[in-house]
């Protein structure tokens, strides 16, 4: 979509602007989905629970762009979305841990299941720290731009590197 000719003139005006809605409606699926599925792996199968972990995640996300947007004219952050966006994020790692810990025989889950999740983990929690130092505008995050690759190589990073984790457990012998 960016790469059309609309959707590029929208990119860049918003670029300019300070934000990006583009990133925070694909961060609203392509993480939630791979949460849904980590959670899967652990043993979370009820339909509304996922849908729940979905829809949490994907508003956090959703509040990334709200911050974005209510602060891209003002001289103070208004911290509210990101603080709002954080408690709905945590709750799909609640459910996450009470599964993967609550399980009556963790050493069924494959080592593959625990090292996706905690890279995702480790990775889901670059992305704020790469918003707080945009927004405090600390070193390099004074660019916008600077902030908005980082989000760039921290997703390519991110899904590479589940994809090769899940990769290497899927085809273990």
């Amino acid at each position: 979509i960016i790469v059309s000719p609309w959707g590029n003139k929208i990119y860049n005006r918003d670029l300019e602007r300070g934000m990006n809605r583009f990133r925070w409606y694909e961060y609203a699926l392509s993480p939630s989905l791979m949460i849904v599925l980590i959670a899967m792996l652990f043993g979370v199968y009820g339909i509304g629970a996922l849908m729940l972990m979905f829809v949490a995640n994907a508003s956090m996300n959703l509040f990334g762009l709200i911050m974005e947007e209510i602060n891209q004219y003002k001289e103070k952050t208004d911290w509210k979305p990101f603080v709002f966006g954080s408690v709905a994020g945590i709750v799909p790692w609640i459910v996450i841990v009470l599964y993967a810990f609550g399980n009556a025989e963790p050493s069924e889950v494959p080592w593959f299941v625990y090292a996706l999740a905690g890279s995702y983990f480790v990775f889901f929690n670059l992305f704020p720290i790469n918003m707080i130092l945009q927004y405090k505008k600390v070193g390099k995050w004074k660019d916008y731009i600077y902030g908005e690759r980082a989000y760039i190589i921290l997703s390519l990073v991110a899904k590479s590197v589940l994809a090769w984790i899940a990769f290497a457990g899927v085809m273990q012998p």
